[in-house]
């Protein structure tokens, strides 16, 4: 054989031709009769059987008499059953192969259609081929290598165990065919100077074939270019003395001349019989890179900036020596995106390409060292030149690649000192790192980190993989599936995988099974691949405090956390939670999100919770982290409503905190960080609706309320504040579901949606006087007033607006008396009691005024606005409305932005100034209106008014009619003020 040990599954990786379909069937004859399907091993039968499956594959497509297969399996002494026992040995194969394949012809059989390299005898053909066509034109290394994958795929002797005389000759055949090509390869490890490492070959060679001249000749030359003269002298003489016993022969003449040569000291002798010149100039070429997947997808600007990098290695000059490094969680496709690139640069490097898998994500990462030899190996290094250290190997190495283009793909990288030594560290070559730890302190490195797939990427790999006819049907299925994987590659990769596996599933039944959170992880694994198991190898390098803060910081449900937050989960100092965090972001389970924010990829937190729920102990500290969230959330909350509301009592109202919360040094501040955490302060409120942080949890909803009438986290503070209300209402807590509905009924009215926030109030209205709540008592009559205001009850509104003055002014609340006071004094300047409404805002804005209150004062001077127009008093409207709007700007508060701007509208209107109460109607309308639906129609109408009088009719038709659709819908009585106002319009 071609030296050293070999199983089987070695030789089976050599020979199905790359690119090939991977479930076609495969045969083997070159050791024992064998075929497969893919990897699965076939039955094939009996050693007649085997026989019979030989003679036809071996005759290549050619039909067999079904005379010359009984010749051929039993000789001149067939059994009286010869011929059924062929039909029967035909037609027991035929079940085992695909269809088509063993065919009857001519009373005879064929074996048909095979695919490119099904039979590893035809892959050695093709091989021995390319290896004379190399050498004839100087290739050398090309030849070799081509000759030692022929060799490998040999397994043991050819046609084992098969009986018959047709096989018998054919073993014969086959043996010495190999032997000409191992001697053919030993003769060009000679002709490039690889004397010594064939000398112990060749020796055993020689002992299992001593008869075999030819290998008799190569021991000798190798020997004596080893400087074993002697050696080679002896092996000639035992050669001689040999064919004399055995044979009674002479050596053949040119063993004869090689001795003479070797006694007179021939200098040619001592030298390969190729030029020198010639061999530097066919040094081996590795070409090691794994093959890349067909189905690539996107990542174009990435490709983009690797291959520029790549580029300036291998540019006319070739003086750089390029690093780059690409970081990611497991399953983002470094690896995948590594490999296409290297292949797309491969014409740049044409000395080579090498790869290796560091392992640096599993428990036993490759040494250095070890990977250096290899290296060594694969660059034409023998093995008696490779030293033993790590510093002369690295050496040698960089001696080596000098001068050379030589691509090094380290694949999968533990930590920068595992890479150094691996390095070309020489001009014109470049390294590839692909790794989960992002290398800061790999010293000139390109660092990319590469970071999910957009949605599109997404969609169209998981359209590659399943086929556009059962997408295009299903899209937004579709999209569901590769959102629920977070648009990670590895996991959509399994997904479709999976489906495409099961033709009887659609896509909605895979993304229905990826919907359950819980299940997720489990449903994305497909053969040896699983998401589960990529993200375990990383978790199990963490030390315990990165492995605690890594669970427990997966519970929390918001998008990202601040650093701040992160401290409180862990009950650690922000600088300690910061070391661990940055820690976790190296090795790329955490995320950065931005300065002081980090966050989990989604499939991440999904492996962060399993962890939590299997190896936090106690299990309880699960439901303490939380707490300390929601205490550290609550406690900062309630300090930003009261810097912005001074002497408010609500905060007095809220449910004591055992976790501090950040202090602000001034309103700016306070804001921004209200704002920033809207979205991670409502799903701390939804995830803490369990019985011991209800109440905590209805206090932070209404405590950051401010994030109501923002505009931009309206909405999910509305689906937060239902979510509340309706687990108070099953807790039974009446004090908490009082404060729930009035919080509801608050966001309800802003958005114009009356009925449904009149029976909020009216219900926390109960609640408040059943418990004696003074909180939800002065809130919940006072927006029952403003809600009966807006649905025209002025009666009913005055009524529960001068209860809220008594609740307020009995709590201590003198902003919420103030709140009160400008309310009511709408609802009378709305029945024409404009004078007493004007001094109503007035003494509210006292209050504020002593209060310090800049943002309520602007709700004050809104209302005072509103009540100087309807006392004509134009300028003095336009002054106090633009005063509030400046403020509602200031204060991020979108919604009292865009009210206020259709209040100015009015004025304008009002004042015969049509222009400029367009302006400011559109200026509502683009940035939107405290009270929803409801309030866009009455802008459209007030738009409409404005354009009419600047004689734009059909724009003033199309705006009327967009408002009365709304008013319709929703039964408001201004649809019967509309229709007077088209009616002209409609009949013109």
């Amino acid at each position: 054989m071609d030296g050293g040990p070999r199983v089987p599954e070695q030789r089976l990786a050599g020979y199905p031709a790359e690119g090939g379909n991977p479930a076609a069937l495969r045969f083997g004859v070159l050791g024992p009769v064998r075929a497969w399907r893919g990897d699965a091993s076939l039955a094939t039968g009996s050693p007649q059987q085997r026989a019979l499956l030989a003679a036809l594959l071996l005759r290549e497509g050619r039909t067999a008499t079904a005379g010359e297969l009984i010749d051929a399996l039993w000789g001149e002494d067939p059994p009286s059953q010869a011929l059924a026992a062929v039909r029967t040995y035909a037609s027991r194969l035929r079940k085992v192969l695909d269809p088509g394949v063993l065919v009857s012809e001519s009373g005879g059989y064929a074996v048909r259609g095979l695919g490119e390299g099904a039979l590893d005898l035809g892959v050695a053909q093709d091989l021995a081929a390319e290896a004379e066509k190399a050498r004839g034109a100087g290739d050398l290394c090309r030849a070799r290598d081509a000759l030692r994958r022929a060799l490998a795929l040999w397994d043991g002797e050819a046609l084992a165990g098969v009986p018959g005389p047709y096989a018998e000759t054919q073993r014969v055949r086959l043996e010495e065919w190999r032997l000409q090509l191992l001697e053919t390869r030993l003769d060009m490890d000679l002709e490039q100077g690889c004397h010594a490492e064939a000398v112990s070959e060749l020796t055993a060679l020689t002992a299992a074939h001593p008869l075999r001249e030819r290998l008799r000749e190569l021991l000798m030359l190798a020997l004596y270019r080893s400087g074993r003269q002697a050696e080679a002298l002896a092996v000639y003489a035992d050669t001689r003395r040999l064919l004399a016993d055995e044979l009674g022969v002479d050596p053949r003449p040119g063993l004869r001349e090689l001795q003479q040569r070797i006694l007179q000291a021939d200098p040619a002798l001592a030298e390969p019989s190729a030029p020198a010149a010639e061999s530097a100039a066919a040094p081996v070429r590795p070409a090691q890179l794994p093959a890349t997947v067909p189905d690539f997808t996107g990542r174009a600007s990435f490709v983009r900036e690797l291959s520029e990098v790549l580029g300036s290695a291998s540019g006319a000059e070739g003086r750089v020596m390029a690093v780059s490094a690409l970081a990611g969680i497991g399953g983002v496709g470094k690896t995948t995106l590594a490999v296409h690139v290297a292949h797309q640069a491969r014409a740049a490097f044409p000395d080579g390409q090498l790869y290796v898998d560091l392992q640096g994500a599993g428990a036993r990462a490759a040494e250095p060292e070890t990977v250096l030899g290899s290296f060594l190996r694969a660059l034409g290094t023998a093995d008696s030149a490779i030293p033993d250290s790590l510093e002369e190997r690295a050496a040698l190495y960089r001696s080596v690649l000098d001068g050379r283009r030589v691509l090094v793909l380290l694949d999968n990288a533990r930590d920068a000192a595992q890479v150094r030594p691996l390095l070309p560290g020489t001009d014109g070559c470049a390294a590839l790192v692909t790794s989960r730890v992002r290398m800061v302190d790999l010293a000139g490195a390109h660092l990319v980190d590469l970071d999910v797939m957009s949605p599109e990427e997404a969609l169209s790999l998981f359209t590659r993989i399943v086929g556009e006819e059962r997408v295009a049907s299903e899209r937004e299925a579709a999209l569901d599936v590769v959102g629920a994987c977070g648009f990670l590659p590895l996991a959509i990769r399994i997904a479709a995988s999976r489906l495409a596996a099961r033709r009887t599933w659609t896509v909605s039944v895979l993304a229905a099974k990826l919907a359950d959170e819980r299940r997720r992880l489990d449903e994305l694994q497909a053969g040896d691949l699983a998401v589960k198991a990529t993200f375990e190898l990383g978790y199990g390098q963490l030390e315990p405090a990165q492995a605690r803060a890594f669970r427990l910081l997966g519970l929390a449900d918001g998008p990202d956390i601040s650093l701040a937050a992160a401290a409180a989960v862990l009950d650690l100092p922000p600088e300690d939670t910061e070391d661990l965090l940055e820690s976790l972001v190296d090795t790329s389970l955490l995320e950065s999100a931005a300065p002081g924010r980090y966050r989990f990829h989604d499939l991440v937190r999904l492996y962060a919770r399993a962890c939590a729920e299997r190896d936090e102990h106690p299990p309880s500290e699960r439901g303490a982290a939380l707490s300390r969230l929601l205490d550290f959330y609550l406690a900062t909350a309630a300090g930003v409503y009261a810097i912005e509301r001074p002497g408010d009592r609500t905060v007095d109202h809220l449910e004591r905190t055992d976790f501090a919360g950040m202090q602000f040094s001034d309103d700016s501040a306070a804001l921004d960080w209200l704002h920033s955490e809207a979205a991670c302060l409502l799903a701390c409120v939804r995830q803490s609706l369990g019985p011991s942080t209800l109440r905590r949890a209805v206090d932070l909803l209404l405590a950051s309320k401010d994030l109501a009438e923002s505009g931009a986290s309206s909405l999910s503070y509305e689906a937060a504040a239902f979510a509340v209300r309706d687990a108070t209402a099953v807790a039974g807590d009446a004090l908490a579901e009082g404060r729930a509905r009035t919080t509801l009924a608050q966001v309800l009215s802003r958005a114009g949606r009356f009925d449904e926030a009149g029976a909020e109030a009216e219900r926390a209205i109960e609640l408040g006087n059943r418990t004696g709540d003074s909180w939800t008592k002065g809130n919940a009559h006072n927006e029952q007033g403003i809600i009966a205001n807006c649905l025209n009850q002025r009666d009913v509104s005055e009524t529960h607006l001068r209860e809220a003055i008594r609740a307020f002014r009995a709590d201590g609340n003198r902003p919420g008396e103030a709140s009160a006071l400008c309310n009511l004094s709408r609802v009378l300047v709305s029945v024409g009691r404009t004078t007493s409404g004007i001094d109503l805002v007035r003494q509210g804005i006292a209050l504020y005024d002593e209060l310090g209150l800049t943002f309520r004062l602007a709700n004050a001077r809104y209302a005072l606005g509103i009540a100087l127009s309807h006392a004509s008093r134009q300028n003095e409207a336009l002054s106090e409305l633009s005063t509030a709007l400046k403020t509602f700007v200031e204060n991020r508060q979108r919604l009292w932005e865009g009210a206020t701007h259709f209040r100015i509208a009015q004025v304008h209107l009002s004042a015969h100034r049509p222009a400029q109460a367009a302006q400011h109607a559109e200026q509502a309308l683009t940035t939107g209106s405290i009270g929803g639906d409801w309030m866009r129609a009455n802008i459209l109408t007030l738009l409409g008014r404005s354009l009419s009088s600047l004689g734009q009719t059909d724009r003033a038709r199309a705006c009327w009619r967009d408002a009365l659709a709304i008013y319709e819908e929703s039964g408001a009585p201004e649809s019967t003020e509309l229709r007077a106002l088209l009616r002209p319009i409609e009949a013109a």
